[in-house]
C-alpha cells in the first residue's frame, strides 16, 4: 500500500493551479473535466504520480469558497532549506504564516505558508 493523493477543494481551480505550481514549484500533472458531475479535477506534484504522493484539487461548478473546518490541519512538504523556501516563496507572491524557524518545543526548523484558499502549508527542513 501507498499514500496516492490528498484532495481539497479549491474555489478558483486557475488560481489555485497558480500557486502550486509558480509559487510551490510543483508541476500540473493532469486537468480534467467532467461536465455530467459538473466539476473539474487537477492534480499537482513534484513527480510522476505512479511514484509520488500528489494534491488532487476538486473544483465544483460555481463554488468559489469552502469553510475549511475544524478537523483539517496541513499538508507538509520538506525543503532543503526552510529559510530559503520561506524567501522564494514570498517572492514569487505566497503568503507566509509563520516564519521559519525551530518549532515549538523543538529543534526541526519549519514555517508555514497558505495557499489561495486558505489551506495551511508546512514546510519542513530536511533532516540531515
Amino acid at each position: 500500500m501507498r499514500l496516492l493523493h490528498t484532495m481539497i477543494r479549491s474555489g478558483d481551480l486557475d488560481r489555485s493551479i497558480d500557486f502550486y505550481t509558480q509559487v510551490l514549484g510543483m508541476q500540473l500533472l493532469r486537468r480534467k473535466d467532467y461536465p455530467e458531475g459538473k466539476f473539474t479535477l487537477a492534480f499537482v506534484g513534484y513527480g510522476d504520480e505512479k511514484d509520488h504522493t500528489v494534491i488532487e484539487l476538486t473544483y465544483n461548478w460555481g463554488v468559489s469558497s469552502y469553510e475549511l473546518g475544524g478537523g483539517f490541519g496541513h499538508i507538509a512538504i520538506e525543503v532543503d532549506d526552510v529559510y530559503a523556501a520561506t524567501a522564494e516563496i514570498r517572492s514569487r507572491g505566497g503568503k507566509i504564516l509563520r516564519e521559519a524557524g525551530p518549532m515549538n518545543a523543538g529543534t526541526t526548523i519549519i514555517a508555514f505558508v497558505c495557499d489561495p484558499d486558505g489551506y495551511q502549508i508546512e514546510l519542513i527542513g530536511k533532516k540531515p
